[in-house]
């Protein structure tokens, strides 16, 4: 991938920007709590992280000012998500224990509907 001028990789940071700000807050609910992400939001993220992460690599030795912010909000966001990853984490844990106790009911009723077929 060629080098891109820094007023590009300011483009492309504020548009990476946009887009994490969008997947942020699509976890946060209406009480700020963060709920699970899906594997679709989760896909999102990871594919905004992996392509600023090609555009870091890029960075002049030292950005301009317009550049320069837009690392910053990025940095941000960055750090937002770090805040919230216990919390995703913690919703994923509470979602696979509530869909492991789901399955158990399914299997215990296939259990008991076979069975019953066996009955009669």
């Amino acid at each position: 991938m060629p080098p891109l001028a820094p007023d590009r990789l300011a483009q492309n940071l504020r548009e990476t920007n946009a887009r994490l700000d969008f997947l942020l807050d699509s976890l946060v609910l209406d009480a700020g709590q963060t709920r699970a992400a899906s594997p679709r939001q989760m896909a999102g993220l990871l594919a905004e992280l992996m392509r600023a992460g090609q555009w870091l690599r890029q960075l002049p030795g030292s950005p301009d000012p317009e550049l320069q912010r837009e690392l910053d909000e990025y940095r941000r966001k960055v750090e937002r998500l770090k805040a919230m990853m216990p919390q995703i984490h913690s919703a994923l844990l509470h979602d696979r224990a509530r869909l492991e106790q789901e399955r158990a009911r399914v299997q215990s009723a296939a259990a008991w509907a076979e069975r019953s077929r066996e009955t009669l």
